[in-house]
């Protein structure tokens, strides 16, 4: 048994708030169970210094943690002046996972950045930004859109969704809470478009190595997860 409660290829109640932020051109609150991070959306009629003059436009995000989205307060990275590897990884992770389903010509010589700011964590906070980030995006595509600034249809390709899958107490379980996190024998995150293309797979063993039938197991148990989270996405922004 899980310490949840939940079946082994149960997800924790997922859910989208859209438009939670007043000034940014798109935004979304996710939340998978208690971990909760606010996407939002912000458009710039620029690009970055190595994409002018190229007909191509650019998306790219930024992470952080709130300090008391966990147990003890953590400081403000801001004030140790630097960002922290973790940090810098999953802001990259989530970039490219975003990128991956933009046509950049089609977006013009703009650029988009998302900022995913965790309010509450409980666990798979760059899977749970990854999936809210897509809203966020979207969203800021069709005020784009209501301007005559782009069609969302010739600039978004797919959609994007991710999923945390490990091995917890010698079961293949997915989307990992904290407890299970701290304690799985494997851990893994998945990013895969809703057409089943893979974007991205993250996977540490942290003590005994897992077998390829593990991994096809945990493989299977993200897609099935994506499908839902998929489903989820296209209901909110119909």
């Amino acid at each position: 048994m899980r310490p949840s409660g939940r079946k082994t290829d149960q997800m924790r109640k997922v859910s989208f708030e859209r438009n939670f932020s007043k000034h940014a051109e798109g935004s979304c609150l996710v939340k998978f169970g208690d971990t909760h991070v606010l996407c939002t959306a912000s458009l710039e009629e620029k690009t970055p210094p190595w994409l002018r003059n190229s007909g191509k436009g650019w998306v790219t995000a930024e992470y952080g943690m709130l300090p008391r989205a966990t147990g003890d307060r953590m400081k403000r990275e801001a004030a140790s002046g630097k960002q922290s590897g973790r940090t810098q990884e999953i802001q990259r992770l989530i970039g490219r996972s975003l990128r991956a389903i933009v046509d950049l010509e089609a977006l013009g010589e703009r650029q988009i950045s998302i900022d995913c700011d965790v309010i509450q964590a409980d666990g798979g906070t760059r899977t749970a930004a990854i999936t809210g980030a897509f809203i966020a995006l979207h969203d800021c595509l069709k005020w784009m859109e209501a301007r005559s600034m782009i069609k969302v249809e010739k600039v978004l390709k797919d959609h994007i969704a991710a999923v945390s899958c490990g091995i917890f107490a010698s079961q293949p379980v997915i989307d990992l809470d904290y407890l299970e996190d701290s304690a799985a024998e494997t851990d893994a995150n998945f990013v895969m478009t809703g057409s089943g293309g893979i974007v991205e797979i993250q996977g540490t063993a942290e003590g005994k190595p897992f077998s390829q039938d593990e991994f096809l197991t945990l493989l299977g148990l993200a897609r099935n997860g994506i499908d839902e989270l998929v489903a989820l996405q296209k209901q909110t922004i119909a």
